[in-house]
């Protein structure tokens, strides 16, 4: 058997991957030449793989993607090949679902509000009152202040995507107990903290009950623009919309005009149709929008995973099992 790369991979990751395969030959093609030459007895391949080295593959088996997100790697021909495919998911979860719960403790907290206001050198709790009075008044005067932020165990918040990002999300708000529900085209649990995660059928639903609509979903033929105007007034209006997934899921026309006409309480951004996010847009200028640059997975330990999900990929399909991560083609993910 023989595994391709291409592009060529540097020096000390191919000598764990060729000590990885065992037996099986590995080739770590410099140029597009020798990747053309070598994919017609190639059985596996690692790198980015396009309709002209396809074409040439005569006995391929299992395409390895070095990406998590599929919309931009795969094409009709790879589609409808026999070969199996398998990509990175589930190396971000973690950090990507930490993302998502700082955002929620900005918005319950404020805390984008005060940022803001300290720039300024402003002392002026949210809700207007600028000192507590429940220590001289007793605890059941309730201020303003106290009504102006959210109580994590009296909020709701909804997943739409119980893959690996948005399971790891329900763990992280279960342990704020937050009541949890998903939506998901495949998954039914999440093992210990959501019994019943319902059909996607039920989005609207779960709009109808969030007071955090978190995005997790990847970008498919049926998420691309998911959330137009009409989807966004199904949220309440005291509800914030969290994007994680892909930029695309979310028609950023449509959610302006639903916050300049407070439909929605207020949103976070990591991923936008147009990125960079051009400087103009009016989403900078909202204090109830958090925006950041597409960095919701950043981390010191993605190269080292990403490297352990090939390693542990290669090693099986040497071996003559399945490799991990396996994604149904035709649905992108």
């Amino acid at each position: 058997m023989k595994l391709l790369i291409y592009p060529a991979v540097e020096d000390a990751r191919f000598l764990k991957i060729r000590e990885a395969a065992g037996a099986m030959s590995v080739v770590n093609a410099q140029s597009a030449e020798e990747a053309a030459r070598e994919i017609a007895t190639a059985d596996a391949f690692f790198g980015k793989i396009n309709r002209d080295l396809l074409s040439r593959a005569m006995q391929l088996r299992w395409v390895q993607a070095p990406t998590a997100s599929l919309e931009h790697y795969l094409f009709p021909e790879l589609i409808a090949h026999p070969c199996l495919l398998s990509n990175m998911r589930g190396l971000f979860s973690d950090v990507i679902a930490d993302h998502v719960m700082g955002y929620v403790l900005c918005f319950a907290r404020n805390l984008h509000l005060y940022i803001r206001r300290q720039q300024k050198a402003e002392w002026m709790p949210v809700g207007g009152e600028t000192e507590r009075t429940d220590f001289v008044m007793g605890p059941s005067c309730v201020t303003s202040i106290d009504r102006a932020h959210i109580h994590l165990p009296d909020a709701t918040m909804g997943v739409i995507g119980a893959g690996a990002i948005g399971a790891e999300v329900c763990r992280r708000a279960a342990a704020f107990g937050m009541r949890i529900i998903a939506v998901d085209p495949v998954c039914r649990a999440v093992p210990g903290v959501v019994d019943n995660v319902w059909p996607i059928e039920r989005l609207d639903d779960l709009l109808a009950e969030s007071d955090f609509v978190v995005i997790a979903a990847p970008h498919t033929p049926e998420t691309f623009k998911l959330f137009d105007r009409q989807r966004l007034r199904r949220m309440k209006k005291t509800a914030y919309l969290i994007n994680i997934g892909r930029g695309v899921i979310v028609d950023l026309v449509s959610l302006t005009a639903a916050l300049l006409k407070g439909e929605i309480a207020g949103a976070a951004l990591d991923v936008f149709e147009t990125e960079p996010l051009p400087p103009d847009h009016p989403l900078w200028r909202f204090e109830n929008v958090i925006l950041t640059p597409h960095i919701a997975a950043a981390s010191t330990h993605i190269a080292e995973r990403h490297l352990q999900v090939l390693l542990d990929n290669v090693r099986l399909f040497a071996s003559g099992q399945s490799p991990t991560n396996l994604v149904d083609k035709r649905r992108w993910f």
